[in-house]
C-alpha cells in the first residue's frame, strides 16, 4: 500500500457513508463527465464511474496516477492522468470528449493547501464547469458561504463569480491518515461564463481594498487602496447607497458591484 505524502496534502477518504453521500450530492447520469482532482486510491474514482458516463480523474503523484491506471486498467470509462491540474488546458483535455460534452461536472476531495488555488482557477477558466461538489476544510467551507455581516475577500471571490453552498460537515476520523480539522462538502453552482476581464480586474481591484485593513472601515481602506481623499469617498460610498461607517465585511456582492461601477 502506497503512503500518503504530507508534501502532498494526502489524505484519504476510507468513509463509505461520506463517499455515497457525495455521490448522491453529484446527483449523476450516465451523461455526465466527471473531472477529479487528486484521486489518491481511487476509492471516489470508482464510485463516481458507477454513474457517470466519464470520468477523468488527475492525479499529481507519479506512483499514484501509475497505480490507479493498473487498477483501473479494465474500465473504459476511467482515464488517469498524471499531470498538476493547475497548469492543464482544460478546453485542450476535453476536446476528446466533444461535442458528447460541453460541460463537465468538477467532484474532488481537494488538497487544503491549494484550496482556494483550485477554486479560483476553474471560476476563472474560459472552460468552467458546470458544477463542484468539492471537500474542504470546515472552517474554509463556513468563509466561502458567508453573507453579509461576515464576508471575506475569499467569500466575495466566490460568491462573485458563483452560488456556493454548505451540503454537510465531514469528520477527521473519516481519513486516513487524520488530518487536524474537520472538513465539509461544498457545492458550487450557477458559475458565469465568459465574464468580462476588464469588469473583473476593476471589482477586484476595489474589493481588495476594502478589505486591506480588517479593523478600519470601508472609507479609510478604499481611500488609503485607491489614494483618494476621504472626503471624495465618502461621497462615492454614499451614491453606492452605503453607510459612511460601513466596513468590508458587511457589503454583499451587489453592494460591491455598485461600488466598483462608481470608479
Amino acid at each position: 500500500m502506497l503512503q500518503p505524502k504530507k508534501s502532498l496534502g494526502q489524505n484519504f477518504l476510507r468513509d463509505e457513508n461520506v463517499l455515497q453521500k457525495i455521490i448522491q450530492a453529484a446527483n449523476l447520469t450516465s451523461a455526465d463527465l466527471v473531472l477529479e482532482i487528486g484521486p489518491g486510491e481511487g476509492i471516489l474514482t470508482e464510485a463516481l464511474s458507477q454513474k457517470a458516463g466519464q470520468v477523468v480523474a488527475v492525479e499529481i503523484d507519479k506512483n499514484l496516477a501509475e497505480n490507479l491506471q493498473k487498477k483501473f486498467s479494465d474500465k473504459k470509462n476511467i482515464t488517469i492522468i498524471n499531470a498538476d491540474i493547475l497548469k492543464i488546458n482544460l478546453s485542450e483535455l476535453f476536446s476528446t470528449y466533444k461535442p458528447k460534452a460541453s460541460s463537465y461536472k468538477l467532484v474532488a476531495n481537494i488538497p487544503y493547501y491549494i484550496t482556494s488555488l483550485i477554486i479560483r482557477f476553474f471560476l476563472e477558466n474560459s472552460f468552467p464547469p458546470q458544477e463542484m461538489i468539492l471537500m474542504v476544510q470546515k472552517e474554509v467551507a463556513k468563509r466561502i458561504v458567508s453573507k453579509p455581516g461576515q464576508m471575506s475577500l475569499l467569500s466575495v471571490s466566490v460568491q462573485y463569480y458563483a452560488k456556493p453552498e454548505l451540503l454537510f460537515y465531514v469528520d477527521k476520523k473519516s481519513f486516513y491518515p487524520v488530518p487536524e480539522v474537520d472538513s465539509a462538502i461544498i457545492k458550487i453552482t450557477s458559475i458565469k461564463k465568459n465574464p468580462k476581464e476588464e469588469e473583473i480586474k476593476n471589482f477586484f481591484r476595489i474589493v481588495r481594498s476594502g478589505f486591506s485593513a480588517k479593523r478600519k472601515t470601508l472609507v479609510n481602506n478604499l481611500s488609503n487602496g485607491l489614494h483618494l481623499e476621504k472626503d471624495a469617498m465618502e461621497e462615492k460610498i454614499k451614491i453606492a447607497g452605503l453607510k459612511s461607517t460601513a466596513r468590508a465585511q458587511e457589503l454583499s456582492i451587489e453592494d460591491w458591484k455598485k461600488l466598483a461601477a462608481l470608479f
